[in-house]
């Protein structure tokens, strides 16, 4: 049996072409009117199809090429990208949480190009989240598609959901992990991926 080929180039299309925006304009203007407000008036003549534009554009990521590379030098020690932005909409209430993410892997026999660290984040980022579902997300994506030794993701977020409404414990950051691989069974590597992203483990 042949070897299977390595990996070059993934393309990622997002399959999430299913937004009916005039069915989402009229959900709006429905809502606009329960919340006693005239979605005819001429400040609110244009929010249900400005608000179902949002909406489309913040739950539908881009397409991108997952681009790797061969690890010619045998390179093994970690790589991480830091402080990636990351916004997301909150399942519960539709609210967003943003912050940053913190995505670092052990390479293999393949590497992969910064930028497409950022890409995965976002693919996962942009739907309907919780924070905890988002992390796994992206460390099982990476681990999947890149086979590296070892992947780590933290995300730290603010959820409008509980700074806006609720408690309103503005300024709380959540953070959350999820380790594949040697991030996650040698304490040494483990301590130096949470020591780089600077999160107390």
């Amino acid at each position: 049996m042949s070897e299977p080929v390595p990996l070059r180039h993934l393309g990622v299309v997002p399959d999430r072409d299913d937004f009916d925006l005039h069915a989402a304009e009229r959900a709006v203007a429905d809502l606009l009117r329960a919340l006693g407000k005239d979605p005819t008036s001429e400040h609110l003549g244009d929010t249900p199809r400005r608000v179902a534009n949002a909406y489309a554009e913040m739950l539908r990521p881009r397409d991108f090429k997952l681009t790797t590379f061969p690890n010619d030098e045998g390179y093994d020690e970690l790589v991480l990208a830091k402080s990636i932005p990351v916004q997301s909409l909150c399942e519960h209430h539709l609210l967003p949480f943003r912050g940053v993410a913190h995505v670092g892997y052990l390479p293999g026999e393949r590497i992969l190009g910064l930028s497409k660290l950022a890409r995965v984040v976002e693919l996962f980022a942009r739907d309907l989240q919780v924070q905890e579902r988002l992390t796994k997300q992206v460390a099982d994506w990476l681990q999947e598609h890149l086979a590296p030794k070892g992947v780590g993701v933290v995300i730290e977020a603010e959820h409008l959901c509980m700074s806006l409404r609720g408690v309103r414990a503005t300024g709380a950051l959540t953070v959350t992990s999820s380790l594949h691989g040697l991030l996650r069974e040698e304490p040494k590597t483990r301590q130096e991926f949470f020591a780089l992203t600077g999160v107390n483990a």
